[in-house]
């Protein structure tokens, strides 16, 4: 595990300094490599790589406040706008709320289209009201890009506003991009839209709420020979479980770096006879790079080495509630509680191409550390101390090869897999050893 106690953060900062070119100032890296490695307690290799994904674009302080404010559309957009105003037409928005270093906030997001092209949005310091279809003003915005797509934003400066006076009446959530046809494996949280063939599967309906209007909306799973993925109809196409079907100008939405397949009003479904090839119907082996690539996924394989066991492994506590782990008998939503003892891994897993957090659940927990609840318990009494357990699963895992088998979600941080299953390989290091040596002798 990550020695966190008195680390020595300087030559992080140094190696982010260089890595960023100089472009963002040593005292901001370092204050956020404190706030990685001292109070979220990331380990090293997943803190560096989540703070040059957040300071990549990482403008000066003041740069939202000042500038010649300009109009653009969205094609033009570069994303490193400072001060923008764009008109565009909300082709899908939502109100949702997010955790931010603890703190619910809530915000609005979508995408937005003008005759140019789609770009996702995201209203950060406004809970109002918007209007899918209607047409709106994105004053004082700014732009940043995220995995080479722009980002249109709307910070505490800016504002949205309706416009009547514009119309866009041949917005799609296509426009701009044609509607690649795609094998399902392929499809990343960054697609906008394309033409997917597969094989459909549990199928069900169910009835949403839209603006205090019941909508029946239909959800099942798709598959070809390279992956699964989740869909949601927004009508009735007549689906079937087991019919293979082309889904021609389908979008994609991402949900925590899981890319979702969403048959809208604008997409043609057909069904079809071509070879699909073996259905995907169980877990897909990928590497972590491959979900770097991708955002994440469901039903994924990796194969690793266990690096690393994170804070929060162990033993813990958890509200009898709504299962959050807490740190004493006091839950946030909750209050005072009566907690209930768990087992949990927050493993670190490397596969040669990156690193991939993987959160294991009890069953697996004991299934693989030969530890069970109640033994675990016991250590912790006799020790006197819950992370002594900790450090028993860490001497026992570490640098030992797993599959862990789940899905994967891809945050700030990085990827993460919320794992189903994880299987501890027995390698014999001996033999390993020496076939390693022989293959460094032969090449010599």
């Amino acid at each position: 595990m990550d020695n966190f106690e008195n680390m020595d953060i300087e030559p992080i900062v140094k190696d982010l300094y260089d890595a960023l070119d100089g472009k963002v100032d040593e005292a901001t890296i370092r204050k956020e490599v404190d706030t990685y490695i001292n109070t979220y307690r990331i380990p090293v290799d997943s803190a560096k790589s989540g703070i040059l994904k957040k300071l990549g674009n990482t403008r000066p302080a003041n740069a939202f406040t000042g500038g010649q404010n300009v109009t653009k559309k969205i094609a033009e957009l570069e994303g490193t706008e400072m001060n923008v105003t764009v008109v565009a037409k909300m082709v899908f928005v939502e109100k949702r709320t997010i955790n931010a270093k603890g703190v619910e906030k809530t915000i609005i997001s979508g995408i937005a289209g003008d005759d140019t092209g789609t770009t996702p949005f995201t209203i950060w310091s406004d809970s109002g009201e918007y209007e899918k279809g209607s047409v709106y003003t994105f004053r004082n915005a700014y732009t940043k890009k995220w995995r080479d797509q722009v980002q249109l934003n709307i910070g505490s400066r800016g504002k949205v506003e309706p416009n009547t006076e514009v119309t866009f009446d041949n917005v799609s959530r296509s426009a701009g991009s044609a509607a690649q046809e795609m094998d399902i494996g392929n499809i990343t949280e960054q697609t906008k839209n394309c033409t997917v063939t597969g094989k459909v599967s549990e199928i069900a309906s169910r009835i949403i709420n839209v603006k205090g209007e019941e909508k029946t909306i239909w959800g099942g799973m798709m598959a070809d020979s390279t992956g699964r993925i989740q869909f949601t109809a927004w009508k009735d196409f007549g689906l079937k479980d087991g019919e293979v079907i082309c889904a021609k100008n389908a979008y994609i939405r991402a949900w925590k770096g899981i890319p979702q397949l969403n048959l809208g009003d604008n997409t043609e479904v057909e069904r079809s006879d071509k070879d699909i090839g073996e259905i995907a119907d169980g877990t897909t082996e990928k590497t972590v790079e491959d979900v770097v690539r991708i955002g994440g996924g469901l039903d994924i394989s990796i194969t690793g080495t266990i690096v690393d066991l994170r804070t929060g492994s162990g033993l813990i506590r958890r509200c009898p509630q709504c299962n959050r782990s807490v740190l004493s008998d006091e839950c946030t939503i909750h209050g005072h509680i009566e907690p209930v003892m768990d087992l949990r891994l927050k493993a670190t897993v490397d596969d040669g191409t990156g690193a991939i957090s993987a959160v294991i659940g009890r069953a697996e927990t004991e299934k693989i550390t030969g530890i069970t609840l109640e033994q675990a318990e016991e250590i912790s009494k006799t020790k006197g101390d819950m992370g002594a357990v900790a450090n028993k699963m860490a001497s026992i895992l570490i640098l030992k090869k797993v599959t862990v088998k789940g899905n994967v979600m891809t945050d700030d941080f990085g990827p993460q897999m919320i794992v189903h299953s994880a299987d501890i390989s027995n390698v014999d290091v001996q033999s390993e050893a020496e076939k390693l040596y022989e293959e460094v002798e032969g090449s010599m």
